[in-house]
């Protein structure tokens, strides 16, 4: 058997905490290792128990969820961080998977999303809840500006393997997977994520996944969740 994933709740809610952690302790595949109320306490236990995955609110009381994530994935890169919040926008989105979140789910959605979500990120892939996906989809096939149509060009000046990095980056292979699949380091990998990024002047996942969308490397229904 498998061993368990081990998941620290991130809250400033005791009794949503509390909610999550009794949803998960139905999970076979899953241990709740413990909970924090801040930004501050998660990362302190993230450096403590080095969990597999983080259920990370944005609303904290000392800082956003996004900052902590971002901190979290500097010292500790190898854990996942699905991202739970009562917000939708967009820009709340885009800004978590640029952070280094796998996942994102709303709140309201959370007993019929967050197993199916953590499923998806403990391989390493990304995973948008459904209820967000229509809003995501329709930002990608948004009618292209003249800059976007200039950088399209830009895509010839990507040498073949930055051009195979991208799609699988934008399909929501994580870079350790596509270590494993193309046989090189998850760092060869980030440094042509950079690399990609700066060619094209895209500046996060959403703009990365978009960029792809609208060059003809992926189907944007990947991303219906």
């Amino acid at each position: 058997m498998a061993s368990k994933k081990t998941v620290l709740i991130v809250d400033d809610h005791p009794l949503f905490r509390q909610g999550i952690k009794a949803l998960l302790d139905k999970q076979p595949e899953y241990e709740v290792i413990d909970e924090a109320g801040s930004g501050k306490e998660a990362i302190l236990k993230v450096k403590k128990f080095e969990p597999d995955i983080v259920v990370m609110d944005i609303s904290l009381p000392d800082q956003s969820g996004i900052d902590a994530t971002r901190e979290i994935i500097g010292f500790l890169p190898e854990t996942h961080i699905m991202i739970l919040s009562m917000h939708s926008k967009i820009d709340y989105i885009a800004e978590a998977f640029q952070a280094g979140a796998l996942g994102y789910v709303v709140k309201e959605s959370a007993v019929d999303g967050l197993i199916k979500g953590l499923d998806i990120i403990a391989k390493g892939e990304y995973f948008l809840d459904s209820s967000l996906s229509c809003e995501v989809v329709n930002r990608l096939m948004e009618t292209p500006t003249k800059k976007t149509k200039a950088k399209d060009l830009a895509y010839g000046a990507l040498t073949p393997r930055e051009q195979e990095v991208l799609r699988l980056l934008a399909e929501g292979m994580a870079p350790k997977a596509i270590g494993e699949k193309l046989f090189i380091s998850p760092k060869t990998v980030e440094n042509h994520r950079a690399n990609i990024m700066s060619k094209l002047d895209l500046h996060s996942i959403l703009d990365l996944v978009r960029y792809a969308a609208k060059v003809g490397l992926i189907d944007v229904d990947l991303w219906k969740g």
